[in-house]
């Protein structure tokens, strides 16, 4: 296991712990009684409602006390708020607790602890060794949003190592160097990814507004991103690690001949934003799993959920199982054996809408709909199973004894 010394950081841990104390800052407080975590606001620059004097103050302060105000004192929250996240994130005194953040509030914050010494060594190497394997150290001026995806990035690809009972098919760094094929930019030609490995992993997604269809892609592959990107001179191919996005389109012209769509479209613009980064979609031995990143709120149906109405896919959690292998193999077993329904292939995915199993998609502003063709492959060669043997029954009541010999096929 790799080695290495806690770097002193008390400057910054007594630095926040008087900025909690003081109240000199809305929205920086303490989450407990035992002042061992504090809530940070976490609002963002991009939004119309910021305050930059309000929302960006304890960043802004942190770039004071650091000496790294803007020449000129230019406002610049974006880079404020990037320099004191890597601070806290590379720091091992402080370590983020995601289930008691609140990001999809009209106030969000995060919450941090602060680590008890004994703590600190585990898990601040493993992190900084896993953030030198996803790509090269950032500088501190790049982005806001460009930091929080790489962060996002090393997430997903240990969320690979959370949901697995069975060895997957990549290796985070095959799929970084995947090579790859691909036709993009056709409405009706389907996003093609071979991996070099020759595995057929696959998703084939469906993008409907308002009911219209207004994308179709095949991607063939393990991991897949579902998101809306704002205009950019980069192809919306390869992106964010390796991953290949599937990006939500604007809103097409066609829509707009539709009478008293209107209103509709309008909410349609405004929501798309809130759809960056997307819902990140990865294949494992157990099944699909799936992991939501962006601001507005996503809504799933599929065939193996344990409970009724609908489902919220939150943020900052455990990544969700849509689809069961194991579910579905006992499943195809049962078709295959005593007839009845096929099994179900696909799920779905409403962003920015409530939505269960018993509701029109047609009425929602944005379905995606994800159906796994190996799946579907698996069904329809239970179906031709299930026809030959009616067709030597027939044959057999007709004619006499019919002797066959049935060769086992292994579930791949």
């Amino acid at each position: 296991m790799a080695s290495g010394r806690v770097r002193s950081t008390r400057r910054l841990r007594s630095w926040m712990v008087d900025q909690v104390t003081s109240g000199k800052y809305p929205g920086l407080i303490w989450d407990d009684d035992a002042k061992t975590m504090f809530r940070i606001p976490w609002k963002h620059a991009g939004k119309q409602d910021f305050r930059s004097e309000e929302d960006g103050a304890i960043f802004k302060a942190w770039a004071v006390f650091k000496g790294k105000l803007s020449d000129g004192g230019r406002v610049d929250p974006a880079s404020w708020k990037t320099r004191l996240r890597c601070a806290l994130n590379k720091s091992p005194e402080f370590r983020e607790v995601p289930e008691r953040s609140q990001l999809d509030i009209s106030e969000p914050y995060k919450v941090y602890c602060l680590v008890p010494m004994n703590e600190q060594v585990l898990g601040n190497v493993k992190l900084k060794g896993r953030a030198r394997a996803g790509g090269r150290k950032r500088r501190s001026s790049d982005s806001d949003s460009e930091e929080e995806v790489k962060e996002e990035e090393v997430v997903v690809k240990q969320m690979k190592e959370e949901v697995i009972t069975a060895p997957i098919t990549m290796s985070v760094q095959e799929v970084e160097e995947s090579v790859l094929t691909i036709q993009q930019d056709q409405f009706d030609q389907p996003l093609v990814i071979l991996k070099s490995d020759g595995t057929r992993d696959s998703f084939h997604v469906l993008v409907k507004y308002i009911g219209q269809e207004v994308l179709k892609r095949e991607v063939i592959g393990s991991d897949v991103r579902i998101a809306y990107l704002p205009s950019s001179p980069v192809p919306p191919t390869l992106m964010m690690g390796g991953f290949p996005r599937i990006p939500l389109p604007e809103s097409p012209s066609t829509l707009t001949s539709s009478p008293g769509i209107g209103p509709r479209l309008q909410a349609l613009s405004t929501l798309l934003p809130f759809m960056e980064k997307g819902v990140i979609l990865t294949s494992t031995g157990a099944g699909i799993y799936a992991k939501r990143y962006c601001q507005g709120r996503v809504f799933w149906t599929g065939p193996h959920s344990t409970t009724t109405g609908p489902h919220k896919m939150n943020r900052a959690v455990e990544p969700v199982l849509l689809f069961d292998r194991e579910a579905f193999k006992m499943e195809l077993d049962h078709f295959r054996s005593y007839g009845g329904d096929p099994p179900q292939c696909g799920i779905t995915l409403c962003f920015g809408e409530e939505f269960s199993a018993t509701e029109d998609p047609s009425s929602k502003l944005i379905i995606t709909q994800i159906t796994l063709p190996w799946a579907q492959q698996q069904v329809k060669e239970a179906e031709d199973f299930r026809e030959s043997m009616t067709y030597l029954r027939d044959i057999a009541s007709q004619s006499g004894d019919v002797t066959i010999n049935l060769v086992p096929v292994p579930y791949p």
